[in-house]
């Protein structure tokens, strides 16, 4: 039998200057995210939308999330195959193509994991491993757009 995981997160708009939506112009695009037990996340808009750069934004959080269940995955299928990381890190990016409509969607996020293993390790093992690891991620498997690994892995 399936288990069921609930997850629950409150986002609250802060950005009211006192008129509301009243126009365009009038409000700031901020918010704050907050999940039982944990802290606060502060976040705005993207740039080309008004919102604050020096805050997360939902397209960093979406890249973000896919970089971080790929690795939590990785790291997992490698200590299950024998396979010791010393080092990983991902350099991810996301593709978001605009329409006309001012509607927009991700066409595709790309991971860039390099990944250091140590000397003992099968290279050839660790790198098949991201493929398993995409298959079994889950926020790769609810998106609907490709997520592609460009892994690189070291032996240290």
């Amino acid at each position: 039998m399936a288990s069921e995981h609930r997850y629950t997160a409150t986002v609250t708009w802060t950005g009211n200057l006192g008129e509301g939506t009243r126009s365009y112009k009038g409000y700031v695009r901020h918010y704050d995210i907050q999940c039982p037990g944990k802290p606060t996340v502060r976040g705005s808009a993207d740039p080309a939308y008004r919102g604050d750069s020096g805050r997360h934004n939902p397209e960093d959080l979406l890249v973000a999330a896919l970089s971080a269940c790929h690795m939590l995955w990785y790291l997992h299928l490698c200590a299950a195959n024998e396979v010791a990381v010393t080092a990983y890190r991902d350099v991810a990016d996301g593709v978001m193509r605009a329409n006309p409509d001012g509607s927009a969607e991700f066409e595709k996020v790309t991971l860039r994991p390099e990944v250091t293993i140590a000397g003992d390790s099968c290279a050839e093992t660790a790198m098949r491993l991201h493929e398993r690891a995409n298959a079994m991620c889950f926020i790769a498997r609810s998106v609907n757009f490709p997520v592609e690994h460009v892994p690189e892995i070291v032996k240290g």
